[in-house]
């Protein structure tokens, strides 16, 4: 499943030059997987609140290509490249009309929030994700 996300990019997103500060597109794309789980029909709060899991980023593979700037409408893209055992790998861009600003590739790992150890995804996320 593919997902989109529009942002509209503010003025406390910016540098002094009004260019989108680097660490930034980090919580454009934690947006963008949020609402990617969610538009999967996978609720994180009730997750971790009946089965104690969590997702937790355990790399991110990033590349800059073009920046973004002050009130840009930006799309936040979430693709699911794979989900196994305790592992999900995303790959996400920020766009501006079509023109790829930022890639990266995520992995993310379930964890048990209480041990902070791997855990198998549940069945019911990963029935969600097509497995």
């Amino acid at each position: 499943m593919t997902h989109s996300l529009p942002i509209r990019v503010y003025y406390e997103d910016t540098d002094l030059g009004q260019v989108v500060y680097y660490a930034n597109y980090l919580r454009f794309i934690e947006r963008g997987r949020s609402e990617w789980l969610r538009a999967c029909g996978v609720d994180q709060g009730a997750l971790l609140a009946q089965s104690g899991a969590a997702f937790v980023v355990r790399r991110i593979e990033a590349d800059y290509l073009r920046p973004a700037r002050f009130d840009d409408l930006l799309d936040v893209v979430t693709v699911l490249r794979s989900a196994a055992g305790s592992r999900i790998e995303l790959d996400q861009c920020v766009r501006r009309a079509g023109t790829e600003l930022f890639t990266a590739r995520v992995l993310l790992v379930c964890v048990d929030v209480a041990l902070m150890r791997p855990r198998r995804l549940p069945p019911a996320v990963a029935a969600a994700l097509g497995n």
